[in-house]
């Protein structure tokens, strides 16, 4: 296949994707497809969460099964975004995956997005970064007790008259505003996104992730939402949150209100978990009884991950920007840029690790340890010696 060159043929041109691919689904396959119709020639980097995902979820497939799928549906370049950045909020997750489109010299980023309006959402990021106002109403809004996301939405509003209020709008603008703020050079370009995000009905064709994971959860039939590639990933071994609350409880339970010590347990929630852990069955449970304003689900979620993979406050004050380059895999078209660009790239390149010379990858050892838990020897084993004995995985 060609490869695309820029005018001066001195460098390829490339197209970079964030996502989580939990489980891959029609609507990334049509993302995919609308990309490749678009920029035929481009190699396509995809910077992708691994065992957990932005929401607090565990995956319900492995990220070495995730980056097979990604790389046989068309992604040439398979990057991990690890865990001490891909399970946070919406800032920080977007903050690092740009960043880790800068060092690969990404060219443009394509992502979903509700309004398919870049001219507005490049003026949404613009108000966020520079006028002064924005700060002043989100910290009001946030003490009035409403969640980030709709603090947000609500003073863009204030200030421009224009409501953006789907997730991914929001989190577009979150994209754009750290290509600014970073000044990666990458162009923003969205495609058209029409399904719900977080719906738990399956619709005709394209639904959300959410609605296969709940009908994975209960053992519906998913084959007309997903590409046939992906069947004989979903006949494995599935990964749900809930499969870890018995450790999860356990843990909260005989540590008590010292779960403070981890990331995102602020302002007194260890009381209300306290409250209610004993007598809920599964983690559903305890976030609905426990929910607030202030405190969405996913946000919950996202806590509860920190607690169960014992992510502290302290070690995530360690990581204020991405160490190293992570691959998980590639096709020869993806070998052939990563070769172009690897002599610009000034962080370490990392194909697989045989000891831990590094924080972050000592954490991604141990949450990986905690996702292959649920699993029967000889597979739990196994899932956690991936983590350092494998290589990058290679379709040609």
């Amino acid at each position: 296949m060609e490869i695309c060159y820029d005018k001066s043929g001195d460098s390829m041109k490339s197209i970079g994707i964030i996502c989580e691919y939990n489980p891959f689904h029609n609507g990334h396959l049509h993302h995919l497809n609308e990309i490749k119709k678009k920029y035929p020639k481009h190699p396509i980097i995809l910077v992708m969460s691994g065992n957990f995902t932005q929401r607090g979820d565990t995956s319900v497939y492995n990220k070495w099964d995730k980056t097979k799928i990604a790389l046989k549906m068309g992604i040439d370049l398979v990057i991990e975004l690890p865990f001490v950045f891909a399970t946070q909020s919406a800032d920080i997750f977007a903050k690092a995956s740009i960043e880790i489109l800068k060092y690969l010299k990404v060219d443009y980023l394509v992502f979903g997005s509700e309004s398919n309006d870049i001219k507005k959402l490049e003026q949404l990021a613009t108000v966020q970064l520079e006028n002064k106002k924005y700060e002043k109403l989100v910290k009001e809004y946030l003490e009035q007790g409403l969640n980030y996301p709709t603090a947000l939405s609500n003073s863009l509003y204030d200030i421009t008259g224009i409501k953006m209020n789907k997730p991914n709008d929001i989190l577009g603008i979150t994209y754009i505003r750290e290509i600014k703020k970073q000044e990666a050079g990458i162009i923003p370009i969205t495609i058209k996104r029409n399904n719900d995000y977080n719906g738990l009905d399956l619709d005709d064709h394209i639904t959300s992730a959410t609605s296969i994971r709940y009908a994975l959860k209960n053992q519906s039939d998913v084959s007309n939402y997903i590409p046939k590639e992906v069947t004989s990933f979903l006949n494995q071994n599935l990964h749900f949150t809930d499969h870890y609350f018995g450790l999860l409880k356990y843990k909260i339970l005989t540590e008590k209100e010292n779960i403070q010590k981890y990331q995102t347990v602020d302002e007194g929630i260890e009381n209300r978990i306290m409250k209610y852990i004993m007598n809920c069955k599964s983690l559903d449970e305890l976030i609905l009884k426990i929910k607030t304003k202030r405190y969405t689900y996913n946000k919950l979620n996202r806590m509860f991950t920190h607690i169960l993979c014992n992510f502290t406050k302290e070690e995530a004050n360690l990581f204020n920007q991405i160490e190293y380059i992570r691959i998980l895999g590639f096709s020869l078209i993806g070998q052939n840029y990563l070769n172009e660009i690897k002599k610009e790239i000034e962080i370490p390149i990392i194909s697989n690790y045989p000891k831990f010379k590094n924080k972050m990858l000592e954490i991604e050892f141990r949450t990986t340890c905690v996702y292959a838990s649920i699993l029967e020897e000889p597979e739990r084993t196994k899932m956690m010696e991936s983590e350092y004995k494998n290589y990058p995985t290679i379709i040609g």
